[in-house]
């Protein structure tokens, strides 16, 4: 295993609205774009071989924005799964939802199970879309679960990673945030205990695959310790 290579990249797509108002454009417009960096995103980790990539695509805290947007970020999404499921599955992809899909109208949560049933077979890149996601609520319907379920602490730890949306995947190594912003909003707050983070001022719509090179030179640069010490620092 090349250690300088992620073997999960999660990243939080942000900017798609600053990207569009600073080309005095209505807000849906870089969504779009974001739609089409998305495509770029996946091909590039793809052809780098990176195993893992998990996108925020909607946050539980999002449904706030205004009706017009919610409807718009609806038809896009509804878009993408219809356009992009056969060319995912072309390209050996996996893609799997993560999120509570209760608040998804029915036809949008029929077109997540059958892009997820067309491609489950497929073992190359495996993207993970966190829609209606929450880490807090995560972590919540996790830790319930796993009273249930363990009988004691060993068995709780082991219950609860069992109950976490992301149980069938590994923990991300490295965290992308785009747009300037430094911090995690809510986003898969358990399993990126040990990422390292990487923050970059490009907006998503202008992201590509120099960009998620660069954060990975970055990555392979560090010094990942998990709480220890390396050896140079020992004594």
């Amino acid at each position: 295993m090349d250690k300088a290579l992620p073997q999960h990249i999660a990243i939080i797509m942000d900017g798609n609205g600053r990207w569009a108002q600073a080309r005095g454009l209505p807000r849906v417009a870089g969504h779009k774009q974001g739609a089409e960096t998305v495509r770029r995103v996946v091909k590039a980790a793809g052809e780098i071989g990176v195993p893992y990539i998990t996108l925020f695509g909607f946050s539980s805290e999002n449904w706030s924005r205004p009706e017009g947007e919610i409807k718009e970020l609806m038809k896009l999404l509804r878009y993408y799964l219809r356009s992009e499921t056969a060319e995912l599955h072309r390209n050996n992809v996996c893609l799997r939802v993560i999120g509570d899909r209760s608040a998804f109208e029915a036809d949008i949560v029929e077109l997540i199970e059958n892009a997820e049933a067309l491609t489950s077979g497929n073992d190359g890149l495996t993207v993970i879309i966190a829609l209606n996601y929450g880490g807090r609520h995560d972590i919540l319907q996790a830790a319930r679960a796993a009273a249930h379920a363990a009988e004691d602490e060993m068995d709780f730890e082991m219950a609860f990673r069992n109950a976490l949306m992301t149980k069938d995947f590994p923990d991300p190594d490295l965290l992308i945030r785009t747009s300037g912003e430094q911090r995690i909003s809510n986003f898969l707050l358990w399993q990126c205990a040990y990422a390292e983070f990487y923050f970059t001022e490009t907006l998503w719509p202008d992201f590509g695959e120099a960009e998620l090179r660069n954060a990975i030179d970055v990555y392979g640069k560090r010094d990942r310790r998990f709480g220890g010490l390396n050896k140079q620092s020992e004594g």
